[in-house]
């Protein structure tokens, strides 16, 4: 017990983990302009590797057991099972050809050149009515693959489009994970911190409409759709309205999955045994996600045990002056721990009482830096290439995270005006603590 103690003071060695895993797969890569010579597994295994080996003060059987624990986290856990639910509904239902019809009916209701805010505005509205940026991109990100297949439009950019629209969502919805800690931690309320938010996201939102809908108007199909199997729809919408009303995400994709399986075979698009095949398919497609999922799981546990979140910590609260500066401090504190954990949900809850003390010294409003811890981890998570979401899409649609990263402008934006807000007090609050 003792040790674990030391080992919890800042320690900048503990880092270096992370630091050898962005050399090993970004470094890499973009030194030899080629994101496939290091696959990311491999770079969170050596990584891993070395985490393990570094952590002093308790046996190796010790040091196993803290990475198998963050490897097992309960947040991480669901997060695995989510993956695999969604890789077999995703490949049941495009398998009984459901994802070829919702493709046509989406290009018969819209424009050609209304195509990609469409899927804009559907990313953004379903994740703002079920709360999590992660069962958006399941649900959206297979139709996406097949709509891509029928436009003159890069894979990678409408698949971004999707995770750039399922952020709005993430960071504003009042049943995210996100904004329920994002209040909790600051004491304030969720429609309060919603009145703050939205007026750094919605300028966001309204700029990447409008790009996309001046980068629709070169957009053209290559064929026309074909005809509608109303049926073979019907597992997704089922999958967006019992998520709408609030119904459990596993419990939402099993749902998904079983329509998947009987009207599959009810109109001989498989039997048993072919459903059975296609879930397989789709489980195992998500292999590299989960191995990501639980490997990081386990290193960023020990940068934690070893004191790396301590060091970030105690650097960036060192020379905090005024409330600028306490807002820009919190928002670079869960900016980086972002970074470390690659789960926004798992940022706030570490720097959410950091930034609940710093508010409180400095007299930030607790709606501004609820806000700002929920806007920032938004950002980090939807530029890093690691992050649960980025991986999904990239599962599911087929191709790398890189590729799509490359398309993913919404969470960046978000993150430049916050960065305005903050320098230039906006919006304006009505509070004693402005």
């Amino acid at each position: 017990m003792e040790n674990n103690q030391l080992n919890h003071k800042p320690n900048f060695m503990a880092l270096t983990p992370l630091i050898l895993f962005l050399v090993l797969y970004l470094g890499t890569s973009l030194l030899l302009n080629d994101f496939y010579k290091v696959p990311i597994t491999v770079a969170f295994a050596v990584s891993s590797l070395y985490a393990i080996l570094i952590t002093r003060g308790v046996k190796l059987e010790e040091r196993i057991n803290l990475f198998s624990k963050g490897a097992g986290d309960k947040t991480l856990l669901l997060m695995v099972w989510i993956f695999i639910l969604a890789g077999a509904f995703a490949k049941s239902a495009k398998e009984m050809g459901a994802v070829e019809s919702t493709v046509n009916l989406t290009l018969n209701i819209l424009p050609a050149n209304f195509i990609l805010p469409g899927l804009f505005l559907a990313a953004c509205f379903i994740s703002l009515s079920i709360g999590t940026s992660v069962g958006t991109i399941a649900a959206l990100t297979p139709v996406a693959v097949g709509i891509a297949q029928d436009m003159n439009t890069p894979l990678a950019l409408v698949v971004g489009i999707i995770v750039g629209g399922a952020y709005f969502g993430d960071n504003l919805s009042f049943i995210s994970d996100t904004t329920i800690i994002a209040t909790k931690s600051q004491g304030c309320k969720m429609s309060d911190k919603f009145k703050v938010n939205i007026f750094i996201v919605a300028p966001a939102a309204i700029i990447m409409l409008i790009y996309y809908v001046m980068l629709g108007q070169d957009v053209c199909l290559v064929e026309e759709a074909r005809k509608v199997e109303w049926i073979k729809i019907v597992p997704y919408i089922v999958v967006l309205v019992t998520a709408i009303i609030g119904l459990d995400v596993l419990m939402v994709l099993a749902i998904g999955l079983l329509l998947c399986g009987a009207i599959g075979i009810a109109t001989q698009s498989y039997d048993l045994f072919g459903w059975f095949a296609a879930m397989g398919e789709g489980i195992m497609g998500m292999s590299e996600l989960i191995i990501v999922t639980l490997l990081a799981g386990g290193m960023l546990e020990l940068i934690r045990h070893n004191g790396g979140l301590a060091f970030i910590t105690e650097k960036l609260t060192k020379r905090v002056k005024g409330k600028r500066g306490c807002e820009l401090c919190i928002a670079l504190l869960v900016f980086l721990s972002d970074l470390c954990t690659a789960n926004n949900t798992v940022a706030i809850i570490t720097t959410g009482p950091i930034a609940k003390d710093l508010s409180e010294k400095y007299g930030v409003d607790p709606r501004r830096s609820a806000s700002i811890l929920d806007t920032f981890s938004c950002f980090a998570q939807g530029i890093i290439p690691y992050g649960a979401q980025m991986l999904i899409a990239a599962g599911l649609a087929g191709i790398k995270p890189n590729e799509i990263a490359a398309y993913i402008y919404y969470p960046i934006l978000i993150g430049i005006i916050a960065v305005i807000a903050i320098l230039t007090r906006y919006p304006r609050l009505k509070s004693s603590n402005q």
